[in-house]
């Protein structure tokens, strides 16, 4: 399913998408610095995504959580705390065959060494494009979300689905351009990655094909 029109907040993540790009080819910035910023950019999504739910929480408190066929009531913070875990474990698994297929960890570290140690990384250019992915991610999915209202209505089961089909988009891409570091075709391959990236998250429309999943597993729960 694709996207009829970019949003405004489309146009603020392609922009963030290119900066690595940019940084890259014409600011002598390094491709391997770049990767571990899309790398990082998992974190951002899942620090959006529970604004998001904190949101609904704090204006509404309680939503449906469905599971096999049965729904009840709970916590916007029983949401928050399952997404932490279930996303944190994607989180793990991507940056863990990441770093080592890159080899960016010291030697003698363990494997999870970059997913608990990530600040270690951080310098200027990675704070630079770290600040552009969180503008972009900010101004395509939380702000629009609050000027809208959306937070009065938006089911928090939907919210906490929603990141994960980019997550395995990007994940495939990250690990892909890791191992094409790991032979030093970085500078080349960033901008494929990029522009590869980008298409997806901004013309796929991820947003209503877990809708449409999560509405399956609200008909199952016999709710309407």
């Amino acid at each position: 399913m694709f996207k009829k029109k970019l949003t405004q907040g489309d146009i603020f993540l392609i922009v963030a998408n290119l900066v690595p790009v940019y940084g890259v080819w014409f600011e002598g910035w390094s491709a391997v610095e770049a990767f571990i910023v899309y790398a990082l950019e998992t974190m951002i999504i899942g620090i959006i995504t529970i604004m998001k739910i904190l949101a609904v929480t704090l204006f509404r408190g309680k939503d449906d959580w469905y599971n096999e066929g049965r729904s009840q009531q709970v916590s916007g913070l029983f949401f928050i705390a399952f997404f932490i875990l279930h996303f944190g474990l994607f989180a793990l698994v991507q940056t863990t065959i990441f770093s080592q297929a890159a080899g960016i960890t010291p030697r003698g570290s363990g494997m999870t060494h970059f997913f608990f140690h990530w600040y270690e990384y951080i310098n200027r250019d990675i704070g630079i494009m770290l600040i552009a992915f969180g503008i972009g991610h900010l101004a395509k999915n939380f702000i629009p979300f609050i000027i809208s209202g959306q937070y009065k209505t938006a089911s928090m089961m939907l919210i906490m689905f929603q990141p994960y089909g980019r997550i395995f988009i990007q994940q495939f891409t990250v690990i892909l351009g890791s191992m094409f570091l790991s032979l030093g075709f970085g500078k080349g391959f960033i901008l494929v990655f990029a522009l590869a990236k980008t298409f997806f998250e901004v013309a796929v429309d991820f947003d209503r094909i877990i809708e449409q999943s999560v509405t399956k597993m609200k008909k199952d729960s016999g709710k309407q």
